[in-house]
């Protein structure tokens, strides 16, 4: 077990900010071949809890940060939620690769087995699908492929490429040259699609304004002042944008009661629309959202945040929580914020329409795919103060790249505290304002890429590819018992 954890950690590393795939995948491989020399089901079950449990613990390192926002208040959580987390998601690889050696101990069933535990922790219990195995790939040529395959299929194939690398230092390698053959050619195709992108066009122009407003300032009186004059002064600033996008909670009061608010940026902007982030109440409801002020200074739109964080904007039983001093970070009180009906697109006249997503929601593949209609382009705002300074904001871009790539759209990012940045249709960041900074940059819109495959189809491929490998698996199995019965 202790093993195990070592070869997680490592296989974490291919993860934002390291970027290190190259030793992920040696990783993957070492946890393969504690797979291979557990005696037990049982045995491969806690070898595959305790990788997880030193992969997750690595690639999740961020969680502790929004604990230290309020050290009095949810200080003492913070170890308890590293660990919690990195055992709790460690569960998935755990039933894995207990599942993978009952079906036999192969490669391909223990390929089929991670993967397949992958897909389903990206959709239970509202899904977590943060640091994938596929997630190695985003940095690389490798990723293009997540317009055909998802997440999930880069998964298979960083997975399948770590049994290619240890059957390279077994007694038989010369097993590993077609599988290293097609990893070279996996590479050479991605790359060919990454050149094959739109080409750069000179408008429209869009603003990304990032004011870096610390969690732990960010609703302090004598700050809110501060912050809110630099969003005003970059959105006030010419040459005048096509659009200007203010990160996520960037207006400082609810947006029932904002009108004063909403005149200062309006008079701002000077006819150029502005999508802002801010906070609305309804009755005793309260929810996280997103508007798009018009040219008169109108509110035209608005867009609820419809897959709100466990435990960050809403606590299950929240109401019953609160009474044992257990809130959601984010939230106000009790039951926190509530959520939208779903996801929606804004009409942004001339720029064509955009489809929302407010922080987390750009984590999740299906909900982007879930859109009424297919947008012009992504648009996520988004707080990643919660998250450090260190690996949390960074995955958070990657995947924003990911979704990019995924769908064929480009992605404008907003970000409070960054990285705020445009994203083409093949994952390149076009330009971007650094982490930890205040200031704005204005960029052009690029172009979109016709509907991709994984775009019309989601997870199905991925989900039929580890259907087959199981198939393929128990089809095997029963032929050897029938050779045997024989």
């Amino acid at each position: 077990m202790g093993v195990a954890a070592v070869f997680g950690a490592l296989a974490a590393t291919g993860q934002a900010p390291f970027d290190l795939w190259q030793l992920a995948l040696v990783g993957f491989a070492g946890l393969y071949s504690v797979f291979l020399t557990a005696g037990t089901a049982r045995r491969a079950g806690w070898a595959g809890w305790a990788g997880g449990t030193g992969y997750f613990a690595l690639a999740l390192c961020w969680i502790v940060e929004p604990f230290l926002v309020d050290i009095a208040r949810h200080g003492w959580m913070a170890p308890f939620a590293l660990l919690f987390m990195a055992a709790g998601l460690a569960l998935f690889w755990g039933a894995a690769m207990m599942l993978a050696h009952r079906l036999g101990r192969g490669a391909i069933v223990w390929i089929g087995a991670l993967a397949l535990a992958e897909l389903v922790r990206s959709y239970v219990f509202t899904g977590f699908p943060w640091a994938l195995i596929g997630h190695i790939w985003i940095p690389t040529a490798m990723a293009q492929w997540a317009g055909f395959v998802g997440p999930h299929g880069l998964s298979l194939i960083a997975l399948a490429s770590a049994v290619a690398l240890r059957q390279l230092f077994t007694a038989h390698p010369a097993r590993a040259v077609v599988p290293v053959l097609l990893l070279a050619g996996l590479f050479a195709g991605g790359a060919y699609l990454a050149a094959s992108g739109p080409a750069p066009r000179a408008a429209p122009v869009v603003r990304l304004i990032q004011p870096n407003a610390p969690q732990h300032q960010k609703w302090d009186p004598d700050y809110v002042p501060i912050f809110f004059r630099r969003l005003v002064e970059a959105t006030a600033a010419d040459p005048r944008p096509d659009l200007i996008v203010w990160p996520e909670t960037s207006v400082p009061v609810y947006l029932e009661y904002a009108e004063e608010t909403l005149k200062v940026i309006a008079e701002a902007a000077s006819g150029v629309p502005v999508v802002l982030g801010a906070q609305r109440e309804e009755g005793e409801r309260i929810f996280n959202s997103a508007a798009v002020l018009d040219g008169q200074g109108r509110i035209a739109q608005v867009y609820d945040k419809h897959h709100l964080v466990p435990f960050g904007e809403y606590v299950p039983l929240g109401d019953l929580m609160a009474r044992f001093g257990i809130h959601g970070m984010a939230a106000r009180e009790g039951a926190g914020f509530s959520a939208g009906p779903g996801p929606a697109l804004f009409d942004l006249g001339a720029l064509g329409t955009a489809l929302p997503l407010i922080c987390y929601e750009a984590v999740f593949p299906q909900d982007v795919g879930a859109a009424p209609q297919r947008p012009g382009f992504l648009l996520q705002i988004t707080n990643d103060a919660w998250f450090g300074r260190f690996s949390g904001p960074y995955q958070h871009l990657s995947q924003a790249r990911l979704r990019a790539i995924e769908q064929g759209l480009p992605m404008v990012r907003v970000a409070n505290t960054g990285v705020s940045a445009v994203i083409d249709a093949r994952g390149r960041i076009t330009g971007s304002v650094p982490l930890g900074l205040s200031g704005w940059i204005d960029l052009p819109l690029p172009e979109a890429l016709p509907p991709t495959i994984y775009a019309r189809i989601g997870d199905l491929f991925a989900a039929g590819a580890i259907l087959a490998l199981f198939l393929a698996v128990i089809g095997n199995k029963a032929l050897q018992n029938g050779r045997k019965a024989d």
